[in-house]
């Protein structure tokens, strides 16, 4: 779903999420494609979140090395690289897409509860190091990404601002959508079930937001 949504973004040729504002410009000036991009810069922010402190999981190893491979595997599909060349129309229909898909993907991330992603892992280590509100350093965070990328000449437009003013909506509507389904139904036994992964996932973000360093 990450995938899927970074892809129908890149095909709206109308903006990037920061992010990948600097994952197109780094594959622009190097051998490297848009995926591998992804899982280099992915990579390295594992190594320097661990450095700093941070317990990853399966989940942050799958982040940093899935997700660019399956956006690989999608840009090679003749047809998904002819909807760049849709109307306008076409292309905000992509970017709504985008967004929706990378909000019902965090949700799903989120609430298996198997690690943070790379970026999320840099964040929280970061954040326990300096004692800086963590809002604040993952905005620092996502400027100097999306600084970076704009001068190596990734896409930047309308679409950008559309994912950082809509993403949390995307993410919290999932959330919603997920608590009325089945996924919610708490499991028999110790084990919660994903629906319960999801709300618990939830309710620590929310509260690690609100938090300052212990």
């Amino acid at each position: 779903m990450f995938s899927a949504g970074i892809v129908s973004q890149v095909e709206s040729r109308l903006g990037l999420p920061p992010w990948d504002v600097l994952h197109q410009g780094i594959a622009r000036h190097s051998p490297l494609s848009f995926g591998e991009a992804v899982i280099a810069v992915g990579v390295f922010i594992l190594a320097a979140a661990v450095v700093l402190g941070a317990k990853i999981g399966i989940g942050t190893v799958a982040n940093a090395i899935l997700i660019g491979t399956f956006i690989d595997l999608l840009l090679g599909i003749d047809a998904v690289q002819d909807l760049a060349h849709s109307n306008l129309a076409g292309r905000i229909g992509l970017l709504a897409l985008g967004i929706a898909l990378i909000g019902v993907g965090s949700a799903f991330y989120i609430g298996a509860g198997l690690g943070a992603g790379p970026r999320d892992s840099l964040m929280i280590a970061l954040w326990r190091k300096t004692g800086i509100r963590v809002g604040a350093v993952r905005a620092a965070i996502e400027l100097s990404a999306l600084s970076g990328g704009i001068v190596l000449g990734g896409t930047f437009g309308i679409g950008t601002v559309a994912f950082a003013l809509l993403i949390g909506p995307s993410i919290e509507a999932s959330f919603a959508l997920f608590r009325r389904s089945a996924l919610a139904k708490p499991a028999t036994g110790a084990a919660a079930s994903p629906g319960h992964q999801l709300r618990s996932g939830r309710e620590s973000g929310a509260g690690l937001l609100g938090r300052r360093r212990p």
